[in-house]
C-alpha cells in the first residue's frame, strides 16, 4: 500500500497565507502538478502535493494526456494551455479574486497571531456537557476495577464518549478552541446532505472551483464535467476534496451562504466553540472548533444513512475525464479513490481498527493532525476524538486514537462518566407539537447548561437518543427523518461502493 505522506517540516498546504502569486493562483483552480517533472513535491496523505514553482498553467481538456492517475498515486497531469484556454484563465483569474473576497475580508491577509495555538490551554472553557468538560486537563474517574489511561497520548485535546447514550467517559481539554482542519467536514456534511438527493448532478463551472486555498486536498473535479451528488461526496468524506467541498458550495448557492448555514447549524448542535470561516475547514484566522464540538458533529451525521455510508467506504470508483477517440465516439474513464482514515483504509504502520466505522480525519499546518472516529465493539457505539498530538510521528492521530478506544471499551461501565455529549436545541428543549410526551427530556431553557453529575448515564442518555425512558424515538423538530439509537449500523462498516 502507498504511504501518501509528507513530513511535517516540508509541508506547506493550507497554511491560510492566501497570496495572489501566480503559484497560489494556479492552485486554487486546478489540481497540482504531478511531483515528476512538474516541480511539486510528494503527496501526503489527504493526496496534496506541494505547488509547483513554475508558471501557471491551464489544464486542457481532452486531448493527449489528459487522462488523470489514480488518486493514489496522486499525480494530476497538466498540458499545456491552448490560447482559447488562456483567454478563458483571465476570466477565471478574475473569478477567483472576487470569490475570495466574498468568502471573508480576513481571508486577503496572513493569519493573525491568533491564528496559532496557545501552547496552553484557557484557564476557563466553556461548560457545555458539564462543568468538568470546561476545565484544563484530563478529567475522569475510575471506578474499581477501571483501567487507566493510556499514558502515551500527547494530544493537544481528545474527548471518548459513547456515541448512544452521550456519556463522556473521558476527557482532555476538551472545550479547547482550536483549529480543526477538515474534520470540519462534518459538519459542512451535517448541515448539506439532506438538500439534494444522490441522483442529483451538476456540470462544474469555473467559478464553482474558485476560491481555494493554496494546497487544498484535491479529490480531482474538473471543470465543464458533470457529476452527481453521490460522486461529490465520496469525494469529500474519501479524499477530503476542497474542490468537491467547492462545487456543493457553489449549489447551496455560495461559499458565503454555506458558511452561514454551517454556523447556524452549529448553534442548533449547542457547539459553541465553532467558528466557521471556510466551509472546507482550510486554515482561515478566526476558524475554530474543539473535541468536544466536532464530538456532536460526528453523532449528528451519523444519524443519517448518507452520512454512515460515506464515513464508512472504503474506496470507491471516481468519474475522470471525458474524451474523445479518432472516430469521435466519447468516454468517460474513472479511477478508483481511497479513504484517507487510516483506521478504517489501514496503513503501513496502522491496521485497520476492529468495528471501526468512520468518520473524518483531517491535517493543516494550524491545526495538526485531527481526527474523530466511531467504532463499534460488543454492542457498544464509542466515538473519540484526537486534536494534534504533539509526538510528531508518522500516522500519530490515528495511533493515539487507537489507544483511546481500546482503553474507552475496556472502561465501559467501570467510569463514571465527566460530562455528556448535549442534544440539539430541539431535541432537548423539543414544543409540544414536536415531542408529545417525550417533551419532558429536555429541562431548562434552550442553551442552558448541565450542571456536573447531572448527566444521563447508561441507557438513560438524553440527546439525540433522547426520549429513553419511555422507550421512543423522537421526531427533531424541524427535521423529517426518525433518530435510532442503534447506529452505525453494522453492514456498513468498511463498505466498499461502486457505480
Amino acid at each position: 500500500m502507498n504511504q501518501l505522506h509528507t513530513p511535517k517540516a516540508s509541508r506547506n498546504q493550507e497554511t491560510g497565507r492566501l497570496s495572489f502569486t501566480e503559484t497560489d493562483l494556479s492552485s486554487q483552480l486546478r489540481a497540482p502538478a504531478s511531483s515528476r517533472g512538474s516541480g511539486g513535491g510528494p503527496p501526503d496523505e489527504h493526496g496534496r502535493v506541494s505547488v509547483s514553482p513554475h508558471a501557471v498553467r491551464i489544464r486542457a481538456r481532452g486531448g493527449e494526456g489528459g487522462g488523470r492517475a489514480p488518486l493514489a498515486e496522486g499525480t494530476f497531469p497538466l498540458v499545456p494551455a491552448p490560447k482559447k484556454a488562456l483567454r478563458r484563465s483571465l476570466t477565471v483569474t478574475s473569478a477567483a479574486l472576487t470569490a475570495l473576497a466574498v468568502i471573508s475580508p480576513a481571508a486577503l491577509a496572513a493569519p493573525s497571531p491568533s491564528s496559532s495555538p496557545s501552547a496552553t490551554p484557557p484557564a476557563s472553557m466553556s461548560a457545555v456537557g458539564g462543568a468538568r468538560l470546561g476545565k484544563p486537563g484530563t478529567q475522569v474517574d475510575l471506578a474499581g476495577g477501571a483501567p487507566v489511561l493510556p499514558k502515551d497520548v500527547t494530544a493537544r485535546s481528545w474527548i471518548v464518549a459513547d456515541a448512544e447514550s452521550g456519556d463522556v467517559l473521558a476527557a482532555h481539554n476538551a472545550h479547547w478552541k482550536l483549529a480543526p482542519a477538515s474534520t470540519l467536514k462534518m459538519l459542512f456534511a451535517d448541515t448539506l446532505l439532506p438538500k439534494w438527493p444522490k441522483t442529483a448532478k451538476r456540470k462544474v463551472e469555473f467559478s464553482d472551483l474558485a476560491g481555494m486555498g493554496a494546497g487544498s486536498s484535491l479529490v480531482g473535479v474538473k471543470e465543464e464535467e458533470t457529476y452527481t451528488v453521490h460522486d461529490l461526496w465520496l469525494g469529500v468524506f474519501l479524499r477530503s476534496g476542497n474542490d468537491a467541498v467547492h462545487v456543493l458550495s457553489a449549489m447551496n448557492d455560495g461559499v458565503e451562504k454555506t458558511v452561514a448555514d454551517m454556523n447556524a447549524h452549529a448553534e442548533e448542535l449547542q457547539a459553541g466553540d465553532t467558528h466557521v470561516v471556510s466551509p472546507d475547514g482550510y486554515d482561515m484566522p478566526g476558524q475554530v472548533s474543539s473535541a468536544y464540538d466536532l464530538t456532536l458533529f460526528a453523532r449528528s451525521g451519523l444519524q443519517k444513512k448518507d452520512f454512515r455510508e460515506y464515513a464508512s467506504t472504503v474506496s470507491a470508483e471516481f468519474p475522470g475525464e471525458t474524451k474523445k477517440d479518432k472516430k469521435g465516439k466519447t468516454s468517460r474513464e474513472s479511477f478508483e479513490i481511497q479513504n484517507t482514515n487510516r483506521l478504517l483504509s489501514g496503513d503501513s504502520d496502522v491496521e485497520v481498527y476492529p468495528g471501526i466505522a468512520g468518520v473524518k480525519n483531517g491535517s493543516t499546518t494550524n491545526a495538526g493532525s485531527t481526527f474523530t472516529g466511531v467504532a463499534e465493539q460488543g454492542g457498544k457505539v464509542l466515538l473519540v476524538t484526537v486534536m494534534n498530538p504533539a509526538k510528531d510521528e508518522h500516522n500519530e492521530v490515528y495511533k493515539e486514537t487507537a489507544r483511546l478506544f481500546d482503553w474507552g471499551f475496556k472502561a465501559t461501565g467501570k467510569v463514571q462518566p465527566v460530562g455528556r455529549l448535549v442534544g440539539p436545541k430541539s431535541a432537548e428543549n423539543p414544543s409540544p407539537e414536536a415531542s408529545g410526551e417525550a417533551g419532558g427530556a429536555g429541562k431548562g431553557a434552550a442553551g442552558t447548561e448541565p450542571v456536573a453529575g447531572a448527566q444521563a448515564t447508561g441507557g438513560g442518555g438524553v440527546g439525540i437518543a433522547a426520549g429513553i425512558t419511555a422507550g421512543v424515538l423522537v421526531l427533531l423538530a424541524g427535521g423529517a427523518f426518525l433518530v435510532n439509537r442503534k447506529w452505525p449500523l453494522p453492514d456498513l462498516v468498511r463498505r466498499r461502493t461502486r457505480p
